[in-house]
């Protein structure tokens, strides 16, 4: 998802040889990364008051809501995030612009010489790029998506965070984090911290026990979804209900009904973040303008817009998991006024038949795609299986481009929703410029 030859950046060649430290892509443990730390003077404990997020789905929707919030108040926000979608640098914003080339390249050298060629995972040491980076620019605030778990996630050394939030919990990354709902919870709930208040979205009945068991185990006070603060909404906008705060607010730029669940986790957090004052029209305003791409992202521009007929929707959505899929289902639910196609690249740690059924009574055809340059892509071949287990029409294509050419030559105007994988989605944002 990187340019190539001469037009790389030179923090891409570090980046490189930081794959090459350990045996594995994904080891989780906290101890390579805390003794990195220590070296280095323990960053993460010179942080901004720092919001701490987890969550299965949800979580990067939820720090960029209330990242837009806070903006929008104007405060400074230190942002970490992943994976990325095109360029490594989307995952560390320093102060809210994303981390210059020679900044990101000064810290990631820093740590590789800190490390001394010791067993760390890519993860573990560019977090502590991170962590460097934004204790060298004075900030207001600092928020933190779990990269997965929780538990064991390189994010969770911060040992006081102001606010933990989880996200709703369903089935992914079983191999790592449990076979199931209880397990992965626990692993989730590995975030809470003693007197750190702790918003909680919507739960299966079984993590909800899971969390609250650790809560009181830990001292973390609940704010649970519509149990100490909701939010809905209507055709105008959302209401939301808090400890604290009464507000109706315009709904929020990203689309889908599950952004308002989203939307009222992130105001939550905002609401038990002390010390910050958030006027009304600020958090109005910031809701009008979240950037997160590739989470039912319209493209209007680009190539592959340019050979789309003008009545034409193309759509992009990183979700590749059965909770994924349910969300877009109940999005295409709502699509009624043209038929919809669908543009499949996918892992091949995904259950694509999971993702795909709650897809298959919306979708007209598929066309799959075996993600360029991804080791761990699944063929082309076996999403159409997928596809057609669940009765959806599917085919091959050697290409976004291509597939995108057949279903238009289909006839009929219609609505393309690229989807199955953020790595997949990084792709075609970076093919479409």
């Amino acid at each position: 998802m990187t340019a190539s030859g001469a037009d790389r950046p030179a923090s891409d060649r570090v980046l490189e040889r930081l794959t090459q430290l350990h045996p594995k892509r994904i080891d989780l443990s906290l101890g390579r990364i805390e003794r990195l730390l220590g070296v280095l003077g323990n960053p993460q404990d010179k942080l901004p008051p720092v919001v701490h997020v987890a969550g299965t789905k949800g979580k990067g929707s939820t720090v960029a809501t209330m990242r837009a919030c806070l903006e929008a108040a104007g405060y400074r926000v230190h942002v970490y995030t992943s994976p990325h979608l095109v360029r490594f640098h989307e995952r560390i914003r320093v102060a809210g612009e994303l981390i210059e080339e020679d900044a990101l390249l000064d810290v990631l050298e820093e740590c590789e010489r800190a490390n001394n060629g010791e067993p760390i995972t890519f993860f573990e040491i560019t977090t502590v790029a991170a962590l460097l980076a934004f204790i060298r620019t004075p900030a207001d605030v600092t928020l933190l998506e779990v990269g997965m778990g929780g538990r064991l996630d390189t994010t969770n050394v911060v040992r006081h965070p102001a606010v933990t939030a989880i996200t709703p919990i369903s089935l992914d990354h079983q191999a790592f984090l449990g076979d199931t709902i209880a397990a992965i919870a626990g692993e989730k709930a590995g975030i809470l911290k003693s007197g750190a208040p702790a918003v909680i979205g919507p739960q299966p009945a079984e993590a909800e026990a899971v969390i609250e068991e650790r809560a009181a185990a830990v001292g973390a006070p609940l704010y649970r979804w519509r149990c100490e603060w909701r939010c809905d909404g209507d055709a105008l906008g959302i209401h939301y209900s808090g400890e604290r705060l009464r507000l109706y607010l315009p709904p929020p730029s990203l689309h889908g009904a599950h952004q308002i669940v989203n939307a009222g986790a992130a105001l939550a957090c905002l609401e038990q973040l002390k010390g910050f004052a958030l006027p009304e029209a600020s958090i109005a305003e910031g809701l009008r303008h979240i950037d997160w791409p590739a989470r039912l992202q319209r493209l209007e521009r680009g190539p592959l817009v340019e050979m789309s007929p003008p009545v034409w929707e193309l759509w992009l959505d990183g979700g590749h998991n059965p909770a994924a899929g349910e969300v877009l289902g109940a999005v295409a639910a709502d699509w009624h006024d043209r038929p919809l196609y669908l543009i499949v690249g996918m892992l091949n740690t995904k259950d694509s038949a999971g993702f795909l059924a709650p897809l298959a009574p919306h979708a007209r055809g598929l066309r799959a795609v075996t993600i360029p340059g991804e080791e761990n892509a699944l063929p082309a071949a076996t999403i159409v299986a997928s596809a057609t287990s669940v009765g959806i029409a599917a085919a091959e294509s050697g290409s976004v481009d291509a597939a995108l050419r057949d279903i238009i030559a289909d006839g009929a105007p219609g609505r393309v929703l690229i989807c199955g994988s953020l790595h997949f989605a990084g792709v075609v944002l970076a093919e479409n410029g």
